[in-house]
């Protein structure tokens, strides 16, 4: 099985060269989410996911790398809830977070970190209206109703 240490490693390098909305160095939110994870009580196989929360939706790594991985089956379970597939509306994204054992934790710990004010602040008044928005529709579609 992999170790977190490899899985962050791996992580790291497949996110090399991508950034986030406001062109930080990708891998800080992968940073900010594990350890928002670790924070709120998560076990290590979700620690695991949320350094690969984005890998397959950003076509980082592929599926069938996923498939391959020596990971846990809970957390490729995790990583999979986590990715949004085309077409999908918000409803059926927060369905499978929630009928997925730990999934709920990452993903809070994901929201959380996208809505840090601090990394918003940077952002076009558009943009960040427009998350702000994106990202409180999910916390209440997740039930999470107190920011995080």
């Amino acid at each position: 099985m992999l170790t977190l240490t490899d899985v962050e490693a791996l992580a790291r390098a497949a996110h090399a060269g991508q950034t986030d909305k406001a062109g930080r160095p990708y891998a800080e939110h992968l940073h900010a989410v594990a350890e928002g994870v670790r924070a709120r009580g998560g076990d290590a196989e979700q620690i695991a996911a949320a350094w690969l929360h984005d890998a397959v939706e950003d076509d980082a790594l592929s599926e069938q790398w996923l498939a391959d991985a020596a990971l846990s089956r809970r957390t490729k379970d995790i990583v999979r809830a986590l990715t949004k597939r085309a077409g999908e509306s918000p409803q059926e994204y927060a369905g499978r977070i929630l009928a997925t054992d730990g999934a709920l934790l990452v993903k809070e710990a994901d929201l959380a970190h996208n809505a840090d004010p601090a990394r918003l602040a940077v952002l076009e008044p558009a943009t960040r209206a427009r998350l702000t928005e994106k990202y409180a529709r999910m916390r209440a579609l997740l039930g999470l109703t107190e920011p995080a």
